[in-house]
């Protein structure tokens, strides 16, 4: 599990140590993208949906409340925290918006 936050990736810009910025294509859908020097994960790419994924941790002015789980038909930790829990995506984004139970 990770608190990401979903940007358009025209608003996504890399301003520090892009010179360690790689990437694992995951599928169609994900390019995971992480740091040669540490190897943390950083983001990841969703180009058919023209978003981004950024991890929660590092946005250090981002003020981070969880609001929905999504890709949660991938989850091995089930949530019962009475949050909304998509299958992939909201739909107004590109996804599915398909709900799964708690």
């Amino acid at each position: 599990m990770n608190a990401f936050t979903l940007w358009k990736a025209e608003n996504v810009k890399v301003s520090k140590g892009a010179e360690f910025l790689s990437g694992f294509k995951k599928s169609e859908l994900s390019n995971r993208r992480f740091c040669t020097k540490c190897g943390g994960h950083l983001m990841t790419d969703h180009p058919p949906l023209g978003l981004v994924d950024v991890y929660a941790a590092t946005i250090p002015t981002v003020e981070f409340t969880p609001r929905v789980h999504v890709n949660y038909a991938e989850t091995v930790l089930p949530m019962k925290d009475g949050l909304p829990k998509l299958k992939d995506f909201p739909a107004e984004l590109g996804g599915s918006g398909v709900s799964l139970p708690e």
